[in-house]
């Protein structure tokens, strides 16, 4: 299974993977935001698409990111694997694969998602996130109106974007970063005192 960032030439895919995401959706009977064919073909030859491949070159999952804010948050969207894929860490590994590329491309930038998934929360939990209120999210309208596709959106719209069934995550490099240099102090305190 081959998990890597999507090129032009996988643009071919992008119907199959809008009706992956159409399914998953209905199956989960959560809002999944839709997506079109055009705006997936735009997110693959931005270069900001990850794709699982099978051995018999089917699509397997997909991701994609986006930024918001001017680049100052990126969300991982999108991700969907396919039914016949499932319970083999694959959504694991492109969650990985879209986090790595997105902090390349955009190291300042604070990374979220929103979810109902639970997998979804323990993959990001593992990588560093943590839930958040929707407060500490973008305020940029176009990432709202991304979940009016949703049928959940009035949820959403009801609560002035406060509350919704999905949970908001985030990732933020400064606290990784601020926690990384206490622990290191705290290592430092510790082996001066049993020396």
């Amino acid at each position: 299974m081959q998990v890597i960032i999507a090129q032009p030439d996988h643009s071919k895919w992008a119907e199959e993977i809008c009706q992956l995401l159409e399914e998953a959706a209905k199956v989960k009977g959560t809002g999944i935001a839709k997506r079109s064919h055009t705006y997936i073909v735009k997110k693959i030859n931005e270069g900001k698409a990850i794709i699982a491949l099978s051995n018999e070159n089917e699509v397997a999952g997909f991701c994609y990111i986006e930024t918001w804010d001017h680049g100052k948050y990126v969300a991982n969207s999108g991700l969907i694997v396919s039914t016949k894929f499932r319970n083999l860490g694959l959504a694991k590994r492109i969650k990985e694969t879209a986090f790595e590329l997105s902090r390349e491309k955009y190291p300042q930038a604070k990374l979220f998602g929103i979810t109902t998934s639970s997998a979804v929360l323990k993959i990001n939990t593992q990588l560093g996130y943590r839930p958040v209120i929707f407060t500490d999210l973008t305020i940029d309208d176009a990432f709202w109106k991304g979940c009016e596709s949703c049928k959940n959106y009035d949820i959403l719209t009801r609560t002035n974007r406060n509350l919704c069934l999905c949970t908001g995550m985030l990732y933020d490099p400064q606290e990784k970063e601020q926690k990384q240099k206490n622990e290191s102090i705290e290592d430092e305190e510790k082996s001066r005192i049993s020396v």
